[in-house]
């Protein structure tokens, strides 16, 4: 088993690897962004799917929120998902919008 680090990322990758995903194979992770309107959504979905990541827009009708899911197909490690996460931030930094975590359902066939 892997060690990784004591933080937020490294704790997800312990659980994903703990409920049998295989960690040396790639598995589909999205990254959440919050973003402050729908145009600027529209706006990072264009430079994001560029970086090879598959955008999907979602607005909560309900409290007006804008969120921006990006996924890609990827090695689960930490490097990987720390590397993804400041690479969206850079993109994201200058809208006011932010990558504020990400998941996977790993990469088992049983899922």
């Amino acid at each position: 088993m892997h060690a990784y680090p004591d933080d937020e990322d490294g704790d997800a990758l312990q659980r994903v690897a703990e409920a049998g995903a295989e960690m040396t194979e790639p598995m589909r992770i999205e990254f959440t962004i919050a973003v402050p309107s729908v145009e600027c959504a529209h706006s990072l979905a264009e430079r994001i799917a560029g970086l090879g990541y598959e955008p999907d827009l979602y607005l909560d009708e309900e409290t007006g929120s804008v969120s921006l899911y990006c996924a890609r197909m990827m090695l689960a490690s930490y490097e990987g998902v720390v590397s993804a996460q400041f690479e969206l931030n850079q993109l994201c930094q200058p809208v006011g919008a932010n990558c504020d975590g990400w998941t996977t359902a790993g990469n088992r066939q049983d899922n």
